[in-house]
């Protein structure tokens, strides 16, 4: 089993499917449990763009999915354009219904678009200010060539965002109280298999100024991750499950099983003993 943190899956090389709606549901309680981070992050983005111009005024998000990262530019960049680029319909439509929700609409235009092929549409919109990729570019069949074709759709001073999550967040207490402790740490060793991904030199490679790398540890309890947690807990752990059924110890499947049993007192869906750790990694880096 060779697997790795996939919180995309709709990025151009494979066709959108009805698995669509749990990634979607997955991003989005994403973004709620980790909208601290989030926000740091875009508010950085806005400290280094007022070092060499003004505010972004047209935003491109790659591989935009449900849009939650459209949705923080907007909301750091209020009188922005944001273009959301994604292959999959069912995304986007979950993208406009949540611009309408938020009162954003205005600001946050959808492309529905194959972004392995020829990038003529994104063309014609741009150039743009600021390039936001969140755990996309590895889904990609040639990261070189994207690097590449960002960076002729960045205006000369702009930015680009590449975001990774390195590992699935953790949520567990060493001992979960059921089967062996330890299950959630056994999981992660069978199913997050592949290094964290590097891309300070493919930016470099480019023609990209690397202006920061920021690693990133998020360590939050219950009461700070909010009452999106669970649900997140839910649909991360049933993730990996589907990737474990044949590397992991059948008691240890058993145990991961009550676990997501959502009748079982002992569900992760009604336990506050749930926290949640994980670390993200951000490439900023500026077209000269």
């Amino acid at each position: 089993m060779n697997t790795h943190p996939d919180t995309h899956g709709h990025t151009g090389h494979e066709n959108a499917t009805g698995s669509d709606i749990a990634m979607a549901q997955l991003l989005e309680l994403d973004a709620e449990v980790l909208a601290s981070h989030i926000a740091d992050l875009t508010g950085r983005l806005a400290e280094l763009a007022e070092l060499t111009t003004s505010a972004p005024a047209r935003i491109l998000d790659l591989g935009s999915g449900p849009g939650t990262g459209s949705l923080a530019l907007a909301r750091q960049f209020s009188s922005a354009h944001v273009t959301a680029a994604d292959i999959s319909p069912q995304m986007l439509h979950r993208l406009h219904k949540q611009a309408a929700a938020q009162g954003v609409a205005e600001q946050i235009n959808t492309l529905e678009t194959n972004l392995n092929e020829p990038w003529t549409e994104i063309s014609e919109r741009g150039p743009y200010d600021l390039i936001w990729a969140a755990a996309f570019l590895h889904h990609m069949a040639d990261p070189t060539r994207t690097f590449a074709q960002a960076f002729d759709q960045l205006r000369p001073s702009g930015l680009i965002a590449v975001t990774e999550m390195d590992f699935f967040p953790l949520f567990l207490p060493e001992d979960a109280g059921i089967g062996r402790p330890g299950l959630e740490a056994r999981l992660h060793a069978v199913t997050n298999t592949q290094p964290p991904h590097e891309w300070a030199g493919s930016l470099a490679d480019a023609g990209f100024t690397v202006e920061e790398r920021r690693p990133v540890e998020i360590r939050l309890d219950h009461s700070q991750a909010g009452p999106s947690l669970n649900a997140y807990a839910q649909i991360c752990l049933a993730k990996l499950r589907s990737h474990a059924s044949d590397v992991l110890d059948a008691d240890d499947l058993a145990a991961l099983d009550v676990l997501l049993d959502e009748t079982r007192p002992q569900s992760i869906a009604r336990r506050e003993d749930l926290s949640v750790h994980t670390t993200r990694t951000t490439w900023i880096a500026r077209r000269p």
